[in-house]
């Protein structure tokens, strides 16, 4: 909710319900954010559902969207269907008219991506390049969304189409890689990494406009389904951290300031 604004900023008035990219110190009950960083919260959504939001969907339609150029009719790759960021990629994919196909590692996971608009899904424990090349009749995916970082590099090579366009944003699972480099040539596939936090000002403000323009009011529509989220106080921040860590979780995690408590206990 805003509460105050600085001179010159007009584009939120006080009170309104809204949510930010923060840059830094989000663990907070008051964070100054640039305005251009500022979107309104959708109609029907909860504040702490919409803290879920900024983060992955800024990150998104950076990489996948402004930077990969996903167009309608391409076919997505997002590993960690089931998270923060694989959630955001198959909607934002689905929005934009691709197709989505995720990769999961349970059938309660999987569920939830098939629910989000995946096309299909594929356990983890698969040959995860054979099962992409049956799904796409042997061409390969467009784009792939990876979170997983170290021997994936060669799965996504492999995975892709040509001119593909392999999208890192994070590692969980290795920083080096043995990346197929001939094959890469032989398919023309570009691999792109990024993080969001380092991006100016002006960047962030793009990338929310985009999602103003093309995205953000699909999100109140009433057949639209929201992430799925679990919640945590603020001072347990410590205890979401560990449960982050263990990879079980479907969805995001929520911190939840004293506000944010009292606003969820009015719902």
């Amino acid at each position: 909710m805003v509460v105050a604004s600085g001179a010159g900023s007009n584009r939120h008035r006080i009170g309104a319900r809204v949510m930010a990219l923060t840059n830094g110190g989000g663990y907070a009950e008051y964070v100054a954010v640039p305005e251009g960083q500022v979107l309104p919260v959708p109609y029907g959504w909860s504040f702490a559902e919409a803290a879920s939001l900024p983060e992955t969907w800024f990150t998104v339609t950076q990489t996948l969207v402004m930077r990969a150029g996903l167009i309608p009719g391409m076919t997505v790759l997002v590993h960690g269907a089931s998270g923060g960021i694989g959630g955001a990629a198959i909607q934002i994919a689905t929005l934009l008219g691709a197709k989505a196909i995720g990769v999961t590692s349970s059938p309660e996971k999987s569920a939830y991506a098939l629910s989000l608009g995946a096309v299909a899904t594929i356990d983890r424990s698969e040959d995860i390049a054979e099962r992409v090349l049956a799904l796409t009749e042997g061409r390969g995916v467009d784009r792939v969304v990876d979170v997983v970082g170290g021997d994936m590099a060669a799965v996504n090579v492999a995975a892709s189409a040509r001119s593909g366009h392999i999208v890192l944003i994070s590692t969980l699972e290795g920083g080096s890689a043995q990346v197929p480099l001939r094959q890469m040539m032989a398919k023309g596939i570009t691999m792109s990494g990024s993080t969001l936090r380092p991006q100016s000002s002006e960047t962030k403000a793009a990338i929310a406009e985009r999602i103003a323009f093309s995205l953000l009011l699909h999100l109140s529509l009433p057949d639209w389904v929201k992430p799925k989220i679990s919640t945590f106080a603020l001072e347990d921040a410590a205890r979401a951290h560990e449960q982050m860590e263990t990879r079980n979780h479907i969805g995001k995690l929520v911190l939840l300031t004293s506000f944010g408590r009292a606003q969820e206990n009015l719902r």
